[in-house]
């Protein structure tokens, strides 16, 4: 039901409308036994990926953004080498590079079997600690994701 992002390299864009703070899911894949999420907290664009449950790294811009639309992208460039390998996180904001952290090791099996993928909401166990609610509180235009090699 969903792309398939283990073991490779990929990018998540998203164009989003936000008002005041921005907040909740843009998308989604998995849950708190791992999983991966797009999303906006206290303003900030914000990656989180949950190792099995037991790790997570979150990748989060230092400042909010103000009210208006923008193009967020997550690019993930996969170390290779085999399965289940790190590699390094890029959130960019209108084509600028915004923050970029290392994800040491990735899920080399699936995420879960009864949490999925979301647009907008974060609907089964949530991968990250999004506040109050997952609901994005804005507007998303479109998301696309591409798998590279």
């Amino acid at each position: 039901v969903f792309i398939d992002l283990r073991n490779t390299a990929y990018t998540i864009a998203a164009e989003i409308a936000v008002d005041a703070k921005g907040n909740g899911v843009i998308v989604c894949q998995g849950g708190r036994f791992g999983g991966l999420s797009l999303y906006m907290k206290d303003g900030k664009p914000a990656f989180s990926y949950n190792y099995l449950g037991m790790e997570s790294t979150q990748i989060i811009a230092d400042q909010p953004l103000k009210p208006g639309n923008y193009k967020l992208e997550y690019d993930f460039k996969y170390d290779g080498g085999g399965m289940g390998k790190g590699g390094l996180g890029t959130l960019s904001v209108n084509g600028k590079k915004v923050v970029e952290k290392r994800i040491e090791k990735t899920q080399p099996g699936i995420f879960s079997v009864d949490d999925l993928a979301d647009i907008g909401v974060d609907d089964g166990t949530q991968v990250a600690d999004y506040g109050a609610t997952s609901k994005f509180n804005g507007k998303i235009e479109y998301v696309t994701i591409e798998r590279r090699k």
